[in-house]
């Protein structure tokens, strides 16, 4: 039902041979420098990876979702920062606009952001909101033709860089009869009065990657730039989120396939008492769990992103979302771990990437709905009436 058909194994290779090429002599110098290679960006654009799910008549090539975990799976494999950059660009960039925009809407922005040349962000999590999202504090208040939102939100991926055209915001527009706050979602501009990017984080890892914190003060957008239907906000971002928990469980894939191919090499490479580590069962055994985990994760990632492609029921989908997105990237902070105690001392020296793969992973646990929140997705799916 899932197995990668020729097509998807032929392209496999042509973005393997593009990471290789133009990220992975560059992955290590852009970590270390926290720079955000907008050049390379732009030639991912080039080679379709924005579009890959976008119509036609948009630039993009009207594929399927299993190409973009390919694709993402395999930038992921040499760069993590990279691979984010892609997911976060496709999954919470173009897909809110391409699924509930308007003609107008998808007019304007789209065709930027398949090519690559401009990125967009969603705006989702608060200082005192992110797995409870319903807890958005960010407000927008109708007056006349325009929104005007105050407000701030944190951490959010591609919405400071020199090629951000736009960011997605969720915010309270109101109050539902039963109480509760009605949330919708905004597109704004960059550029925008009002709207600022504040300084890119210091992270503990993803450096390459663009993330800042946003603040929103009287800004004043047209009331046209409301995404979707008014007070479905909550219910597009669930949607949202569904999709890009199988794109980050590629992500996590792609991590826990670079540690599986480092140790190998290593392990058959690095001798003490005159044999290769390797032929000891201490480590050995450890790499072996490296490929199950490899192999565990690429079934279930992509199982996911088949039921998506097939156009499964929405219960089904998002379970098998969540099951990929917990246990792919619980096992790619594990692999690098066992990847990192493989190389030894080398293996906490930034010479090497296993260094850099193992920052980098945590975040993965984290991101787009934490650990906690799968098991407790996955519970309820189950019938449990968990809360």
């Amino acid at each position: 039902m899932f197995e990668l058909s020729e097509e998807h194994r032929e392209f496999r290779h042509s973005v393997r041979d593009f990471a290789a090429a133009e990220i992975a002599p560059h992955a290590a110098e852009w970590d270390r420098k926290h720079y955000f290679p907008v050049e390379v960006v732009q030639k991912m654009g080039r080679l379709g990876l924005f579009g890959l799910t976008a119509p036609e008549e948009y630039g993009g090539s009207g594929g399927d979702f299993t190409s973009l975990c390919v694709a993402i799976e395999e930038i992921s494999r040499v760069d993590q920062s990279m691979g984010i950059t892609l997911e976060a660009a496709v999954g919470l960039g173009i897909n809110p606009i391409l699924t509930f925009g308007t003609d107008e809407q998808k007019a304007t922005w789209l065709p930027d952001l398949v090519a690559g040349t401009k990125l967009a962000g969603f705006g989702l999590t608060e200082p005192e909101s992110g797995s409870d999202a319903a807890a958005t504090r960010t407000r927008a208040v109708l007056d006349g033709g325009e929104w005007v939102i105050d407000g701030a939100k944190q951490f959010i991926t591609n919405s400071g860089s020199s090629i951000t055209s736009c960011v997605t915001v969720t915010a309270r527009t109101g109050e539902k009869p039963d109480g509760k706050a009605e949330i919708s979602t905004i597109i704004v501009p960059a550029g925008t009065p009002g709207f600022v990017a504040e300084a890119a984080y210091d992270k503990l890892g993803w450096h390459a990657s663009d993330t800042h914190p946003l603040s929103f003060e009287n800004c004043r957008v047209p009331a046209a730039n409301l995404l979707g239907e008014r007070g479905k906000g909550f219910a597009q971002f669930l949607a949202t989120l569904d999709d890009g928990r199988v794109a980050i469980a590629a992500v996590a894939l792609g991590c826990i396939r670079a540690c599986l191919e480092m140790s190998v090499q290593y392990a058959g490479e690095r001798k003490t008492f005159g044999i290769p580590i390797g032929r000891k069962q201490g480590v050995a055994f450890q790499i072996a769990d490296l490929k199950v985990m490899a192999d565990a994760a690429e079934m279930l990632v992509y199982r996911a992103a088949a039921l998506k492609d097939a156009g499964a029921s929405r219960a089904d989908f998002k379970q098998a979302a969540s099951v990929a997105k917990l246990y792919a990237t619980e096992s790619a902070v594990t692999a690098t771990r066992i990847a990192t105690q493989v190389f030894g001392g080398y293996g906490f020296m930034e010479e090497y990437p296993v260094t850099r793969f193992y920052r980098d992973a945590k975040i993965l646990e984290i991101g787009e709905g934490t650990s906690e929140v799968q098991r407790m997705l996955i519970a309820r799916s189950l019938g449990l009436p968990v809360e």
